[in-house]
């Protein structure tokens, strides 16, 4: 996986495109006020989204940001995690992917960390 590896992220209350692909939900929790049919998700990916407590401990806050993406790391190095990460990865291997979140700030969520474990580590 590189950066132009037909990965990308995106809100899941955007509408979906044909250029997504894959559509992944990365949250632990369902989106508010989102119908299951209107998401058109082939996956929810729980296992990839930070644990309830780091999500509770961060709180979106982004003076937490660089140690929320330390902790998340160590997470997402959980053997708990790996077959999540496996998932993600053979998606990607079979065409575009977009990984999806409720966050308002994709830059500050837990998504940016995600995406950069995935192309780590492939």
């Amino acid at each position: 996986m590189s950066e132009n590896d037909g990965v990308r992220m995106r809100r899941v209350y955007d509408p979906p495109e044909p250029a997504d692909g894959a559509r992944v939900l990365v949250d632990r929790l369902w989106p508010r006020g989102l119908a299951k049919a209107d998401a058109r998700l082939t996956d929810w990916c729980k296992d990839a989204a930070p644990s309830s407590d780091l999500r509770r401990w961060y709180a979106h806050r982004p003076e937490r940001f660089a140690e929320f993406a330390e902790r998340y790391r160590v997470e997402l190095d959980q053997d708990a995690v790996r077959p999540a990460l496996g998932q993600l990865r053979d998606l990607a291997a079979h065409g575009p992917l977009t990984l999806l979140t409720a966050t308002r700030d994709l830059a500050c969520s837990h998504v940016p960390v995600l995406l950069g474990v995935l192309r780590e580590r492939s």
